[in-house]
Order: structure tokens, then sequence, then C-alpha cells
């Protein structure tokens, strides 16, 4: 049976692709040599295939509809929204895993929306670009997108829960395929309000410091009005960590990098989780 052999959580931003020199060069560095570290260690995990938990930004998604999950099981092509050096294309599917993790929820309690032929924006993107291809170039991948960016959100115990059921999906896949899971956003920013550009590095020390002890308690007592207060309305994607955190069994894990980058308006945090025997 095909199993999960690693996670990470690590940053999907745009704005590094928009505006490389809002960083200086020390934090750039730090950052994509945090990425690289990350690529480096799928491929030494020998991954046949990553699950990449992405989130809605209201560009996949609108007022028309508004999934709370959703995960491919056909066709993938992104980034929609383009980034310069980063330019819509296919990306290589996992339709079988994606329809398998899917069918697998709807006899267990999670109705998934599907997307038989889906575009996804750069909350996949960026990390298949920057972690994916650099591990293996020709790694598949299902994408997962979660109700992180406007609401209704998807509640924290409903992520951690979804983590745990494709963990057991993953489990009964036909095949001797190892998986890696990667959740995809954050730390503290905010999009679109008159915050945008502040960085809190408490707050993002604290979620990253939940992450690598694996503590479920901490990471689900973390309310919206305390995440939207002190990380911002970007920090909400922090749902994507709890549920690849869930996926790996919160065995915990270790840091790999963190920056707060007001250049880029978001606190960059990078860690590696450890997978449960």
């Amino acid at each position: 049976m095909a199993r999960i052999v690693g996670g990470f959580v690590a940053p999907h931003n745009p704005v590094m692709y928009f505006n490389p020199k809002g960083a200086t060069e020390e934090q750039s560095k730090l950052c994509y040599d945090a990425y690289a570290q990350t690529a480096r260690r799928i491929a030494e995990l020998e991954a046949d295939a990553a699950i990449v938990i992405g989130c809605d930004h209201y560009i996949l998604f609108g007022t028309e509809c508004l999934p709370p999950y959703v995960i491919s099981t056909g066709e993938i092509d992104g980034p929609v929204d383009q980034l310069p050096g980063l330019k819509r294309r296919p990306l290589k599917s996992h339709a079988a895993l994606g329809s398998h993790i899917a069918k697998v929820g709807t006899e267990t309690g999670f109705d998934w929306t599907v997307g038989r032929a889906l575009s996804v924006d750069h909350s996949v993107a960026v990390p298949h670009h920057l972690m994916v291809e650099p591990a293996g170039g020709d790694l598949p991948i299902v994408a997962v997108m979660l109700a992180c960016g406007v609401e209704p959100y998807l509640p924290m115990k409903r992520a951690w829960d979804l983590g745990e059921h494709i963990a057991a999906a993953v489990a009964s896949f036909p095949s001797d395929e190892r998986i890696v899971v990667i959740g995809s956003g954050g730390i503290s920013h905010h999009v679109g309000d008159e915050r945008m550009g502040e960085v809190n590095p408490d707050f993002d020390r604290k979620v990253l410091d939940i992450v690598t002890r694996g503590d479920k308690a901490a990471m689900l007592a973390l309310t919206d009005e305390e995440i939207l207060r002190d990380g911002g309305n970007g920090a909400m994607e922090i749902r994507t960590y709890a549920c690849a955190m869930a996926a790996t069994r919160a065995a915990g894990g270790r840091l790999i990098a963190y920056e707060p980058v007001p250049g880029w308006v978001t606190g960059m945090g990078f860690a590696e989780l450890e997978v449960a025997a």
C-alpha cells in the first residue's frame, strides 16, 4: 500500500515573483535556500508523488460557488494568476490517487468537491515550482484546495479531520508509492487591507512552534479571531498546516527557516514534518 513518508509547510508568496527586490539579498537567499532544502529532502525521501494542500484566494471560486474543500481527480494546470517567471501550464497530475482519496471520502463522511480538470492558483503552483519540480522534475501531484481566503472559512477542526482522512486514504491506495504532503500558505500577512505589509514574528514563531511540536490541541485552540487579530486575514491559510500535520499524524518536526519579510508582506516560515511510525 502507499504511504506518506514526509511533510512540509512553506509559503506560496506571489510577491516574491512580482517584487523580488522587496526583500534584501540576505532575506531572499535565506528563503530560496529554504525552498531548496525542502526540494532536497523530497528527493532524499524518494517520493513518488506529492499532495499539495493549497487554498482558494477568491481567484478560482467566487460568489457563484465557494466549496469548502476541493481535490484534483484529473488534469491540473496553473497558475491561473500567472506570475513573472511562472506562467500557466499543465502540471503532472496523479489522477488515480486523487480519485481514490475522493472515493474513500464519500464512503467515510468527506464530501469532496472534485476537479476533473482543475485549474489552480499560486498556492499550488509556487510550491510545485520551488519544491516539487526541483526534487524530481516529473513528480505527479494531487492538488487540494481549502477555503481559507474568504468567509465562510473551513473550520480548523475540519481541516485537521481532512488531513487524517487523507492519511487513511493514502494508506489504502493499492500501490507501493511514497507520498509527501505540503501545507502551502501563511504565515502572518494582510491581504488587501490597511495593514498590508505588517508582519508579526511573535505570531509566526508561535505557529511554527505548534507545528514542530505536533501540538494538535494548540493548533485547534487557535480561534479565527486570534488568527485575524495577530496574523491577519492571510494567516487563515494555516489551515493547510493543520491538514498537513494531521496527514503526517502530528509527529512533530523541525524548523527549516523563518524570516519576517515586510517587503514581501509575509512572515516566511518553513518546516519539515516528521511522520509517525
